[in-house]
């Protein structure tokens, strides 16, 4: 990803001219520094903290005064990292981190080149805590629990980081930035921020703007002159990672009226444009992230993501990630499942399923009716993997969620869903899921196909723009500040219109035109 020819890199590097002292220049060591930069970069102002000025006159004397100084901007000022040899190699590095509840993305960038070095992955090792956002922030409450929880993640950070470089062949003081996007709660966790009252009426984060920090701040094993961008949240429940999502979706620079989706833990829309945002969040997601069903798993090698029901024999073809058995079924998969089983007549408009036309795979285990998905061979287990009426359930419940979160914020700003030009469907939600099925139970306007668009994970992208790019870190707290955030525990209308969507697709048959030809 290169930044555009107009733009510039806020984290930046010269090979400055310095004059070697004599007799006849005894200037000091860190002023003639500062003296070759500004004239090298044209500018009027560049300070060094503490720490780097006791180290600068061994190091230009090591290299005869041949270096690179990396510095980056804030405020209008420029700030000194650091300095390297001047060599053939004057590459410098920097990490966008997508700070997820479940899952930490690291991309490592080449800052000369703007190009993606490598790209890795793991875990969040908070779930060994709990693997929900509130069960973290009451363990936070313990003594030593935020730190415990800090430093699970920094330490993680800080071996993938090793990993990275060695694998790269960089060394770790060569990465001279990071920037990362995350949610409210995770935010606070990684700069060991009391998260307690974000949990609690009325809602309040310690802080909504993260002044830059320095990596030797936060114990991030990279440079530790190296400023940290932590993206901003506009309150407990709309974090970095919406408004890098925002940021990577570029809605904002456009005239036409836009839709962005991130469904996770909660689900979390966007509507507007260049000229106003106007967001919200509620609780449409554990169905979908698999933590409610049975069967459900997120994302992953064997993990069914697609299925077909044949009409008329009721053949299941199913499709794995990999091809491998199938151990489970992603958010994406259950909503392909749920929609095809109410066309082919296997479960009515309640979600309820019809034992006649669901034959010999509807069998009763403790009372409750299941679906027979996948047959024992086909399972990685030996078993099958059943869907049950509960799992149903809760599926329809998340998906009323989902439609009616997207019908009140769109009611609200008074714009009907058949105007929206461009439905942006974010992370791994968004990489997988079908619209057609998503708008076969109802889940999401039935608009055409082509108006929905899948970002993949924007929280990563955005992050990524920012490092990159000084109009984009820029931009991410004036999109923060453009935002009008809607409550939604306090909207009677929200009540009202999600018992209408409990239904696939809803109980007005006219706002779903093309599921009455598919199911007729």
């Amino acid at each position: 990803m290169k930044i555009p020819s107009k733009d510039k890199p806020w984290i930046r590097t010269i090979t400055p001219e310095i004059t070697l002292p004599s007799l006849k220049d005894n200037t000091a060591d860190v002023d003639r520094l500062i003296k070759a930069v500004k004239k090298g970069l044209q500018i009027e102002e560049v300070s060094i903290d503490f720490p780097l000025i006791k180290s600068i006159p061994g190091v230009l004397r090591k290299y005869d005064y041949h270096v690179h100084a990396a510095l980056f901007e804030n405020k209008n000022s420029l700030h000194l990292i650091d300095v390297f040899p001047s060599g053939n190699n004057n590459s410098t590095y920097g990490l966008a981190v997508d700070l997820g509840t479940s899952t930490v993305v690291l991309r490592l960038m080449d800052l000369s080149t703007q190009e993606t070095t490598d790209e890795t992955s793991f875990h969040n090792p908070q779930i060994e805590i709990g693997e929900d956002i509130l069960t973290r922030i009451h363990f936070a409450i313990r003594e030593g629990g935020l730190l415990r929880l800090q430093d699970l993640l920094i330490q993680r950070l800080n071996k993938e980081i090793d990993k990275l470089a060695k694998r790269n062949g960089i060394g770790v003081n060569s990465i001279i930035g990071l920037s990362a996007a995350g949610n409210t709660t995770m935010t606070h966790l990684f700069l060991g921020l009391d998260p307690y009252w974000i949990c609690r009426e009325p809602y309040i984060p310690v802080i909504n703007k993260p002044e830059l920090f320095k990596s030797a701040e936060l114990g991030l094993a990279i440079n530790p002159q190296a400023p940290v961008l932590v993206f901003p949240n506009v309150g407990s429940y709309f974090g970095g990672d919406l408004i890098a999502g925002i940021l990577a979706s570029g809605m904002t620079k456009q005239n036409e009226v836009s839709f962005l989706v991130d469904v996770g833990t909660n689900a979390e829309v966007v509507i507007g444009n260049r000229d106003w945002l106007m967001a919200c969040a509620g609780a449409a997601g554990p169905a979908l992230e698999g933590g409610v069903v049975g069967m459900g798993m997120m994302a992953g090698p064997g993990v069914i993501d697609k299925v077909v029901i044949d009409p008329e024999t009721h053949d299941f073809e199913i499709r794995t990630i990999g091809d491998h058995p199938a151990v489970g079924i992603c958010g994406s998969g259950l909503i392909d499942l749920v929609g095809q089983l109410f066309l082919a007549g296997m479960i009515d408009q309640r979600g309820k399923y019809f034992k006649k036309r669901c034959r010999d795979r509807l069998i009763n285990i403790d009372g409750v009716n299941h679906l027979i998905v996948v047959l024992a061979e086909g399972s990685a287990a030996g078993q099958p993997l059943t869907l049950s009426q509960p799992d149903i359930d809760a599926l329809m419940r998340s998906k009323a969620a989902m439609y009616t979160i997207l019908t009140t914020i769109s009611n609200t700003v008074n714009i009907p869903m058949k105007d929206i030009t461009r439905f942006y469907v974010a992370g791994t939600f968004g990489l997988y899921i079908d619209p057609e099925s998503a708008i076969t139970i109802g889940m999401i306007p039935d608009l055409p196909l082509e108006t929905y668009v899948s970002l993949g994970n924007t929280s990563l992208e955005g992050a990524n723009m920012a490092l990159l790019s000084a109009r984009a870190k820029d931009d991410i707290f004036r999109i923060r500040d453009q935002i009008t955030y809607l409550e939604l525990n306090v909207n009677q209308e929200f009540m009202n219109l999600f018992s209408a969507a409990k239904f696939i697709p809803h109980t007005d048959g006219s706002l779903f035109p093309s599921v009455k030809v598919r199911s007729s």
